[in-house]
């Protein structure tokens, strides 16, 4: 890869006359529907915990993916820099930079999405909460694509885009195989079966997998990190809660540790085209 489409150096700032106002207000908009949503989420408004909502399928004890409480804090990391992109993509330099005006459309439908997601919890859908939380997998990860396609216009930018969007990325990989299990086990599907640990297993390390190659591909760690902060919480949740099982639960701790290292020694050795 070339220093001049993945180095933070950030040599040849790319920009584009200021952009009209129209696209980044609707973007800015959505974002605040995605973090009014997520108050509503968290019972803060009215709404249903999402952990009590949908009969309870998506709480830290329901299924064997599901992670502890915990790590569910992580969407205050997440908010908060999605409250910092929104107000970076109305500035001057944001409207001006040919690198965010590339982005501002997979952030806008990413925030979408999200109130979406939590609007069907809500409701009690499940199967359509999986296809939502796919199709927002579908969403980061093309807006990862794009990053890594272009040049940001600073390091303010690098890291606001990176940080974000990077672990948005991570933690919602994790939290569309735990909303699957949920799914499943609502239609009853493995309840009670002695398979369910070893493919819990099968499906965590997989996770770890895609947490080291997207490290691979970018070069860059913030996806992997919160796909094991993830990782890890499941693990906690399996040994600590009621539905334990220490197959999946060690399993869980195991891979965490292993995709932190692992990607670690990957972004090492891609030193000059990775970020810290």
């Amino acid at each position: 890869m070339s220093s001049s489409t993945n180095s933070p150096d950030f040599p040849l700032p790319a920009r584009t006359a200021t952009a009209s106002w129209t696209l980044p207000v609707i973007t800015a908009l959505a974002l605040v529907l995605a973090i009014a949503a997520s108050f509503i989420g968290s019972g803060a408004l009215g709404g249903t915990p999402i952990q009590q909502a949908a009969g309870g399928y998506l709480s830290a004890d329901a299924t064997l993916l599901a992670p502890a409480g915990p790590a569910f804090s992580i969407w205050s990391v997440i908010y908060a820099g999605l409250a910092v992109y929104g107000i970076f993509q109305l500035t001057p330099a944001g409207r001006r930079s040919a690198w965010a005006a590339r982005l501002r459309m997979p952030a806008l439908l990413s925030a979408l999405l999200n109130a979406a997601w939590i609007t069907v919890v809500q409701l009690g859908w499940l199967g359509v909460s999986v296809a939502m939380i796919f199709a927002l997998v579908a969403c980061l990860a093309w807006m990862l694509s794009l990053m890594m396609a272009g040049t940001p216009g600073s390091r303010t930018e690098y890291w606001i885009m990176w940080l974000t969007f990077g672990i948005y990325l991570g933690w919602v990989c994790v939290a569309s195989i735990a909303n699957t299990a949920a799914w499943l086990l609502s239609l009853g599907v493995g309840e009670g079966a002695s398979w369910t640990p070893g493919l819990a297993v099968v499906l965590l390390v997989a996770a770890a997998g895609i947490g080291l190659g997207i490290t691979a591909y970018s070069g860059r760690i913030f996806t992997a990190v919160a796909i094991a902060w993830g990782l890890a919480w499941i693990g906690a949740s399996r040994l600590a809660g009621s539905n334990q099982s220490e197959l999946v639960g060690y399993a869980g701790l195991g891979c965490a540790a292993l995709l932190l290292l692992g990607s670690l020694a990957i972004a090492w050795r891609q030193r000059g085209v990775t970020a810290p």
